[in-house]
């Protein structure tokens, strides 16, 4: 297969690849790369952002407190071995997941 019909193009469809092609150019992995991941993945438990294989907002409270500790023991076990720019991304991470958190799910049981 050429390059050309390659390129954006399923070639037996002639339609654009699917999102999940393995094709796709991803980011650079990158411990703050990782980090935003959990992130991601801890605010789409919150259900403050979409799934994105649904589309919906679902609230997964013990998904979201499992990743945020997930988080908090990355910033426990790395401390003193990163960047300034890591740990303040991490830091900041943590403390904003909590706080919601704390907000999700006194919305959800008070």
């Amino acid at each position: 297969m050429s390059d050309e019909n390659h390129q954006g193009k399923n070639q037996t469809t002639g339609s654009k690849r699917p999102k999940n092609d393995p094709d796709i150019a991803l980011p650079e992995i990158s411990f703050s790369t990782f980090i935003l991941s959990l992130n991601s993945s801890a605010l789409v438990h919150l259900g403050l952002e979409a799934d994105p294989s649904t589309g919906e907002r679902v609230s997964n409270l013990p998904l979201a407190k499992q990743t945020i500790d997930i988080l908090g023991m990355l910033a426990e076990k790395t401390s003193g071995n990163l960047s300034d720019e890591e740990q303040r991304l991490l830091t900041n991470i943590v403390y904003e997941l909590r706080l919601m958190y704390v907000k999700q799910k006194k919305g959800i049981s008070g």
